[in-house]
C-alpha cells in the first residue's frame, strides 16, 4: 500500500510545461479542424480522451466542437466509463457517435476465434467501417508516446492508406509545426494532438484544471484475482479459474478499456494529486502494468496499428 501523501514533495513537483503543453495540444485541434473536411474525435470516456476534450473546449468553445465524437464500443467497457462518456458529451453539447463490435459480428465482419475472446483488437475493423460509413479524413486520437514502443514511432499526424493501415516506415517529416496533410481519395490520418504529453503530464493537467473522470481511476476496493502477474478484476466477462483465489484489494484503474483485458493495480491514490505522487515512482508504462492484450509479445502493437488499430 502507499504512503500518505507528501505534500512537500507534491509543491516541488512543478506543472509549468503544461502551459506548453496545452499550447500545442489546442494548436493541433485547430490545425485539423482547418485542414480537414469531415474530421472526428475518439472519445470513449478515459483519461486521456477527456484531457483531449479539455483542450478542444478551451480551443473552441463549449458546444462549438467542429467535429463528431465517436466512441467504438466493444460491448464490454465499464459501465462508469461509458455514463461519463454520455454525461460529458451531453455537458459539451458535443455530437457523439457510436459504433459497436458487436454490429460487425452480426455482418459477419468480425469473427472471434472463442466466445471468451478479448473484442479490443477487432476495434479496428469497426473503426474502418465507421470511417467508411462517414467518409472521416482525420480521427483525432489520445495516443501518447510514453505508453508503448510502437506509439513512441508514430506521428503526430500519422497517414494511413486506402486500407486504413499504418506504415511505419512511410511516415511523414515533421518540422517545426509544419505538417504535410495531403491526402488521395480513400486515405485518412490518425492525429495525436497529446502525442508528447506523459502519464505524469496527464495527471498533473488533470489536478490544475480539475478534469472529472469516472471514478474507476481512483482507489476503491474491488474483487481481483492474480493472473500472469496482473490483477484481473472479477466479473461476469473475467471469472475465476480453478485453482485461483479471490481477493478483496484496494485498487485503481490507471487506464480504462475492454474489461476482458484491462487491469487494475494495488493503489490506495484517491485524488488526482496522490496519483501524481504516485506516478513519479513508477517503473512501468500503464499500457505494460495493466493490459493482457499487449503481453502476447514486444510486437503485438505495431501489428495491430499496421492492420488499422487506434
Amino acid at each position: 500500500m502507499n504512503a500518505p501523501v507528501n505534500h512537500d514533495v507534491l509543491s516541488a513537483v512543478s506543472n509549468r510545461h503544461l502551459d506548453a503543453l496545452e499550447e500545442e495540444t489546442i494548436f493541433i485541434l485547430r490545425e485539423v479542424a482547418a485542414a480537414f473536411e469531415r474530421p472526428a474525435l475518439l472519445f470513449s470516456g478515459g483519461k486521456d480522451s477527456l484531457v483531449m476534450l479539455k483542450c478542444a473546449e478551451k480551443a473552441f468553445g463549449v458546444g462549438r466542437l467542429p467535429f463528431p465524437l465517436l466512441m467504438i464500443d466493444t460491448g464490454h467497457n465499464f459501465p462508469e466509463m461509458i455514463a461519463y462518456r454520455d454525461q460529458r458529451a451531453q455537458e459539451l453539447g458535443a455530437e457523439l457517435i457510436v459504433r459497436n463490435v458487436e454490429d460487425s459480428m452480426a455482418r459477419g465482419t468480425v469473427r472471434l476465434a472463442r466466445p471468451d475472446e478479448p473484442r479490443n483488437p477487432h476495434q479496428a475493423v469497426t473503426l474502418l467501417e465507421a470511417i467508411d460509413e462517414f467518409r472521416f479524413d482525420a480521427l483525432i486520437g489520445g495516443a501518447r508516446r510514453d505508453e508503448e514502443k510502437a506509439r513512441a514511432k508514430e506521428r503526430i499526424f500519422s497517414h494511413r492508406d486506402s486500407f486504413g493501415q499504418w506504415q511505419p516506415k512511410d511516415q511523414r517529416p515533421e518540422l517545426w509545426t509544419l505538417f504535410n496533410t495531403r491526402i488521395a481519395p480513400g486515405e485518412h490520418f490518425r492525429v495525436f494532438p497529446i502525442s508528447n504529453w506523459t502519464e505524469l503530464d496527464v495527471w498533473q493537467y488533470i489536478a490544475r484544471e480539475n478534469v472529472g473522470l469516472p471514478s474507476l481511476y481512483y482507489a476503491h476496493e474491488r474483487e481481483v484475482i492474480e493472473r500472469r502477474g496482473l490483477l484481473v478484476p472479477v466479473s461476469p466477462l473475467t471469472p475465476p479459474k480453478d485453482g485461483e483465489q479471490v481477493q478483496t484489494r484496494t485498487v485503481r484503474f490507471r487506464t480504462l478499456g475492454d474489461i476482458t483485458c484491462t487491469c487494475p493495480v494495488e493503489s490506495s491514490a484517491a485524488t488526482p494529486a496522490d496519483i501524481v505522487l504516485e506516478t513519479l515512482t513508477v517503473q512501468v508504462s500503464e499500457r505494460g502494468a495493466t493490459r493482457m492484450d499487449d503481453k502476447t509479445s514486444d510486437a503485438s502493437m505495431e501489428k495491430r496499428k499496421k492492420e488499422g488499430y487506434f
